[in-house]
């Protein structure tokens, strides 16, 4: 976990869009602004059909030994970037869901409008000057934000269960550079540059790789947040 995790856990949210949407869009970003797509593949005729503006792209993967020990020696050299985009640690467990949807939404506030006045846009405004830790802080004592996660994580169509060795990471653009957003690292990781026109194709290499060191497994998801657009409609 990230720097001193609490005693808390919540429910995991599962890899699904539907789960995933219903949970944006009641916690104030706009229907007609964004929505969660399944990314079925990572070659490049799988990553056409995914609906373009695509603003954020999440990740589920397995945990295992080998990545555990690579996120604890990596750590060691992550410079603090945490000026450059919207970061935040996770001392929730199972909240990692929550906090990639956070780090995606959190980092694309100039590009969709969230409902004034909504939970999204209260938190935002209120974390906005806060360090990663003091957001990590904010969110675990934040009881409209436990009490949705709980909603959404038992609404998926698997049984919820706090017994997951899977892990949610978010990869963003912003300041044309594509990040790496995972609470539990010392901070954003920078993969290079990116745009939103690149953003998919730019997260899929960087997948690609971390899969590649998991060949046994099947237990990976893809989910793109796109930008609702008139030919999405």
């Amino acid at each position: 976990m990230a720097d001193k995790p609490s005693a808390k856990r919540w429910l995991p949210l599962e890899a699904n869009p539907d789960v995933m949407n219903q949970f944006l869009w009641g916690l104030g970003v706009a229907p007609d602004e964004a929505e969660c797509f399944d990314v079925y593949g990572l070659d490049d005729e799988l990553l056409e059909m995914v609906p373009k503006p695509v603003l954020a792209v999440l990740f589920l993967y397995p945990l295992t030994k080998q990545s555990e020990e690579e996120r604890i020696e990596q750590d060691s050299a992550i410079k603090d970037l945490s000026s450059e985009v919207y970061f935040m640690k996770q001392t929730v467990g199972n909240a990692c869901g929550t906090i990639g949807l956070l780090h995606a939404v959190g980092n694309i506030t100039s590009e969709i409008n969230l409902v004034d006045g909504s939970y999204l846009d209260n938190f935002f405004k209120s974390t906005a000057k806060m360090n990663p830790s003091e957001r990590a802080t904010f969110l675990e004592n934040d009881r409209e934000m436990e009490v949705a996660h709980s909603v959404a994580a038992t609404a998926g169509e698997t049984e919820a269960s706090d017994n997951v060795d899977t892990h949610f990471i978010c990869f963003s653009c912003a300041n044309g550079k594509l990040y790496e957003l995972d609470g539990r690292r010392a901070g954003p990781i920078s993969h290079g540059a990116s745009s939103t026109s690149t953003l998919l194709k730019d997260a899929a290499k960087v997948i690609q790789k971390i899969i590649q060191k998991n060949p046994d497994s099947i237990n990976f998801n893809v989910i793109a947040i796109s930008k609702k657009t008139g030919e999405l409609e």
